[in-house]
């Protein structure tokens, strides 16, 4: 029997863990088993040729939200050109949809219901020796003109599933994204999530673990991404993986998802000291709105969350992402502008702008109607209104979140959005509505827009919103243009130096004992040498002392620019190591 399992990523990026559980669990049952992974970019012809081309007996593909429709049409052209293949559907978004699938989908045979590790495995059992398909969990099946759908699978013993992962298929990893699990399962009950279908947490053995991720660590991943609904659930089980990690030598990062409300004064103390760029936390805040959380069955202590994260932001080792979610209940727009100011005065690295999306089998859509839920129906499902939010208004977050990735997430334009938000008396979210206006006005979400481009509409947003504070606004992209990518993009509509000050400049190159005060290192080469691996720019503003303080001083301020190392440094040149006379 030779057994194809398949999917459709969502990018390239990303890998299947799903499909490699499957194959390991099937192979006592199966020796002739592909794993062929494409990605919804691909066409639906291009990936039928290509599972045609291996003739399978059976096809087993994993379908979720981003690809179900295009896993169904999938299914329905592999039918017609490979009748006999027994075609087997699983996933999310095939266990809440079971008998519905099997009643308007003739080219599906079988639907795995929920963890599919050992259902999949005594399926292919049962169809090698031409036994009678029964199941009493986890399967849905015709029988005659009837469709037999059980309870949903559960693994009960975690460890008793393979490591998902082979040396041989490492270098083919390299470039993507891996997922890993040290539990399955969530503490929390959120009505918006599908871990809320199922009680309880389940872990894999910390010995386990702590040797799979060293499978991970010899082989110099570049990201590991944990898939655990919420990592720190149990302190003896994630505390020992941190420790390993934080000890380890290598260059992975390990990204995972937490709840920043469950740290302690300890484990938030042990994160001040870890290796920068080791851990990546995504931090599902959602909202700040307690009438919000209440509905969703979830219970933030903002407070807490408020002092963890500003503790690990400090440190500036960790980078944090904090989430987001639109459309919940009792949640109007402004409202959800709280939310959104809240978090954004924490200052994480991404904050993630989601979109509720009423997921078959979840809580909130079995109540959609006592909110008045207009959402998509067909995956993913995305909320489009309901009685506290209008379609409009979630078109102008949809547009925001936009403007927020590009600019906020992009970190290019730290300083500048200090400086507008700042002329907004700190409400981040007014600001970013009223881009997101002016951004609607010129039709800009409609287009791609170069890191220029983004200058000049931050420029023309000042000019016509804060007019007084324009002049100080271009000052402070120069500062930004010169402080990130390596200062190659420099708009050519603010205010250079270019020859202005070219004495000073050349007198202080020149000066061996000045230019050691700020770079010990230093030697004069050749001026191109000097050029490609520094810049002074000289401010009207003293734009340094700005960042670190808010407190804004007119004056003529050179600013030393090095570009040698991984990361820039910046430094203010002091007036009499650089200024020939008073000005």
């Amino acid at each position: 029997m030779k057994l194809v399992l398949t999917t459709m990523n969502a990018k390239f990026i990303h890998s299947s863990l799903a499909l490699r559980y499957l194959e390991k669990c099937c192979r006592p049952w199966c020796t002739n088993i592909l794993v062929k992974e494409y990605t919804i970019n691909n066409s639906l012809l291009t990936i039928l040729a290509d599972i045609f081309s291996e003739r399978p007996d059976v096809l087993g593909i994993a379908a979720y939200i981003w690809n179900i429709e295009a896993s169904l049409a999938l299914a329905n052209l592999v039918r017609k050109v490979l009748p006999d293949t027994v075609i087997v559907l699983g996933g999310p978004e095939a266990t809440y949809s079971a008998i519905e699938i099997l009643r308007t989908n003739d080219a599906i045979d079988y639907i795995i219901i929920g963890e599919g590790e050992e259902t999949l495995a005594k399926l292919l059992a049962d169809l090698a020796i031409g036994q009678p398909v029964d199941a009493e969990v986890g399967l849905a099946w015709r029988s005659g003109d009837e469709i037999i759908a059980r309870d949903p699978a559960v693994v009960d013993v975690l460890d008793n599933i393979p490591f998902p992962y082979e040396d041989i298929e490492m270098a083919n990893l390299k470039d993507k994204i891996i997922y890993y699990e040290s539990s399955r399962g969530c503490p929390f009950s959120c009505q918006y999530c599908l871990s809320s279908a199922t009680s309880g947490v389940r872990f894999f053995n910390l010995d386990r673990v702590l040797k799979d991720l060293a499978f991970f660590i010899r082989h110099g991943v570049r990201q590991v991404k944990f898939v655990d609904r919420t990592f720190n659930a149990k302190p003896e089980h994630y505390l020992p993986i941190l420790r390993f990690l934080a000890k380890a030598k290598c260059k992975t990062n390990f990204h995972f998802e937490i709840a920043a409300d469950l740290l302690d004064d300890e484990v938030v103390a042990f994160l001040q000291d870890v290796p920068v760029g080791r851990f990546q936390f995504e931090i599902g805040v959602q909202s700040t709105q307690q009438a919000a959380l209440k509905a969703i069955n979830r219970s933030n202590n903002w407070s807490l969350i408020v002092k963890n994260v500003s503790s690990i932001r400090a440190a500036e080792n960790i980078h944090l992402h904090l989430d987001l979610i639109a459309g919940l209940p009792y949640e109007s727009y402004w409202q959800f502008g709280q939310s959104f100011n809240d978090v954004y005065d924490l200052r994480p690295h991404m904050l993630q702008l989601g979109f509720l999306k009423l997921l078959k089998g979840t809580g909130i859509r079995s109540c959609a109607a006592e909110h008045d839920y207009v959402y998509m129906d067909t995956a993913p499902y995305e909320v489009l209104a309901n009685k506290y939010i209008s379609y409009a208004e979630v078109r102008q977050l949809k547009i925001m979140e936009a403007i927020v990735d590009k600019t906020y997430n992009s970190g290019r334009l730290t300083a500048t959005l200090k400086w507008l938000i700042d002329g907004y008396d700190g409400d981040a979210f007014r600001f970013f509505h009223d881009l997101s206006v002016m951004w609607e006005e010129q039709s800009l979400y409609m287009v791609a827009h170069s890191t220029k481009a983004l200058y000049s509409y931050l420029d023309d947003f000042c000019k016509r919103f804060e007019p007084n504070r324009s002049e100080g606004c271009r000052d402070v992209m120069k500062f930004d243009a010169l402080e990130n990518e390596g200062g190659a993009v420099r708009p050519d509509f603010l205010p250079w130096n270019g020859d202005a000050w070219s004495k000073e400049k050349n007198d202080f190159w020149r000066d061996h004992v000045r230019v050691s005060k700020y770079l010990p290192q230093y030697s004069f080469t050749t001026w191109r040498d000097i050029k490609k691996r520094y810049h002074i720019e000289v401010f009207n503003w003293n734009i340094p002392k700005y960042l670190s303080s808010r407190e804004l001083v007119a004056e003529k301020t050179p600013v030393l620019f090095s570009y040698e190392g991984t990361e820039l440094v910046y430094q203010v040149i002091a007036g009499r190591d650089f200024w020939t006379e008073e000005i």
